[in-house]
């Protein structure tokens, strides 16, 4: 018989509070993507639709932005019109901005061109007192342009990932001393904005990684060992915490990146590609949690500004559904523990690669470079709709209501218990997406809701292999490399068709709800009277 995912409770229960801290803030690649009109315009898609208050992306002080350059004097100069249009895009969008402070411009950088096609300048400022003013200057500029109160809701993180050799050519010692540096400079402007970090990457097995440098030989050591048995913690975050409480710095948030499919890379640039149990997001949030609790900064905010369930902008696993279940679900597992799980990306306007090479080429976005939704975009859509209130979970589903208006709303998955790992990366091909999708069996879902108004209309909305599902739809196409505009815009029709049914309450104000999960699908229970 079809294992049943089964949920009673009452319109009326009282409750827990429910953050949305999914919805918090989204990635996008580099600041410079967020001057072209189509970011924009996904932007503003994705806020509306799945809610998104924050945007982080890369860049800020690239070239490619002119913020600083110097006169052939060595004289630094200012420019900050194109900060003032990106951030005026995001404001008028009603996105705020989550300021990642980096990387170095090519006048500060003691290393050029780094990592990523654009050629970012992952390597420390060669002089910290130019660094800090650079960050006075621009902290202080947007605090004349957007006023103070605006500048206190924003978030100013230091770096990105400055344990990984291409982002940060330096040692953990000139991170820590960079983070001083960008700390008090921030502050400087106000006292109450809000500074932090690491940005670290990623969750690796046992604290010998803490250390200055990667020792790939250790990693090679661990080979053949139950990863699932290992010790894995953030890198760098009980040092970085102690460094800053010994130096009397603030950290108003701590920042990480735990992707669950990968080691922290050596200096080489070379790791391991594994993949990990399948709740290893919420075991690491968790742990975050305690370990945030009980360091120097236990009011500290949490904030996991990357995620997502590889780390490679190649990973044909990210336009599937599978990809979307492993979302709903890891959220669901992780209620309670963090501020915000940051997915990266919101679209695929993203070049740290390169462009890619067709529609679909596994690209972090929730909305592929044309704009058609990927089933990740519904997965966060209908996680959004989601009310404030938990009123009861079970693994598969919960149910909540909206404090505001009282209806009730109830959201049921099916990550097929045969997959006992994070959804298992697709780099090369199709082939492992391929496969998984054609994982696991049916179940049913059986929601029973008393208290709503008798004949209250219920939508049931389902995303699934055959509806919502842009990937499959471009398949049944036969997969062109190159699209009209014609299968554009059918493609976009076809990614948005998810199926939806209408349901009442009985005389008694109850619901009664039986329907069939297929695996990986998602379903979407909303009161709508």
């Amino acid at each position: 018989m079809a294992e049943v995912v089964s949920l009673r409770t009452s319109a009326t229960a009282p409750g827990a509070p429910l953050n949305h801290f999914w919805s918090a803030v989204v990635g996008a690649g580099r600041a410079n993507e967020g001057l072209r009109a189509d970011w924009q315009a996904q932007l503003a898609e994705v806020r509306g639709a799945c809610g998104f208050r924050y945007v982080r992306f890369h860049g800020l002080f690239h070239d490619d932005m002119f913020v600083y350059t110097e006169d052939d004097d060595g004289t630094p100069q200012y420019n900050f019109q194109y900060l003032d249009t990106l951030f005026d895009a995001l404001l008028d969008r009603g996105v705020r901005p989550f300021v990642e402070l980096g990387f170095s411009p090519r006048p500060l950088a003691r290393e050029t061109g780094t990592v990523f096609w654009w050629g970012a300048h992952g390597a420390p400022p060669t002089d910290l007192d130019r660094w800090s003013e650079l960050v006075r200057r621009t902290v202080a500029h947007w605090v004349d342009r957007y006023g103070l109160a605006e500048v206190r809701r924003w978030y100013f993180e230091v770096w990105n990932e400055p344990n990984l050799r291409g982002f940060f050519r330096g040692t953990r010692g000139e991170y820590f001393a960079l983070y001083r540096a960008t700390a008090r400079a921030v502050r400087s402007v106000d006292t109450e904005l809000r500074v932090g970090g690491p940005a670290t990457s990623n969750f690796v097995p046992d604290s010998r990684f803490d250390g200055e440098t990667e020792d790939f030989t250790v990693h090679q050591a661990t080979l053949g060992v139950d990863i699932d048995t290992l010790d894995w913690r953030p890198v760098w975050l009980d040092a970085f915490l102690d460094f800053c409480a010994g130096e009397s710095l603030p950290v108003d948030f701590v920042s990480t990146h735990p992707y669950p499919t990968d080691w922290a890379l050596d200096e080489h640039g070379q790791g391991e590609k594994l993949t990990r149990g399948v709740d290893a997001t919420p075991t690491d949030l968790a742990l975050l949690r305690r370990i945030v609790a009980a360091g120097p900064y236990p009011d500290a905010e949490i904030h996991l500004t990357e995620w997502n369930s590889s780390s490679s902008p190649r990973d044909h696993t990210h336009d599937t559904l599978p990809a979307a279940t492993f979302v709903v679900r890891s959220v669901l597992h992780s209620l309670e523990t963090v501020d915000s799980l940051a997915y990266w990306t919101f679209t695929d306007v993203f070049e740290e690669g390169g462009a890619g090479p067709e529609m679909f080429h596994g690209g972090f976005g929730m909305l592929t470079l044309q704009g058609i939704p990927k089933p990740t975009f519904h997965a966060y859509r209908m996680l959004h709709a989601l009310g404030d209130t938990l009123l009861a979970r079970t693994d598969g589903a919960v149910v909540t209501r909206d404090g505001a208006t009282g209806a009730v709303t109830a959201l049921a998955y099916h990550y097929p218990p045969e997959v006992t790992r994070s959804v298992p990366a697709s780099f090369d091909d199709r082939a492992v997406a391929e496969r998984t999708e054609a994982t696991g069996e049916p179940r049913r879902f059986e929601l029973v809701v008393e208290g709503l108004p008798p004949g209250a209309p219920v939508a049931v909305e389902r995303l699934d292999g055959e509806h919502g599902n842009a990937v499959a739809a471009w398949r049944r196409l036969g997969s062109p490399r190159e699209t009209t505009r014609e299968q554009e815009r059918l493609l976009d029709r076809l990614a948005r068709a998810t199926h939806v049914e209408t349901h009442t309450a009985d005389a008694d104000g109850v619901l009664r709800l039986s329907t069939t999960l297929a695996p990986w699908s998602i379903v979407l229970v909303r009161q709508v009277g």
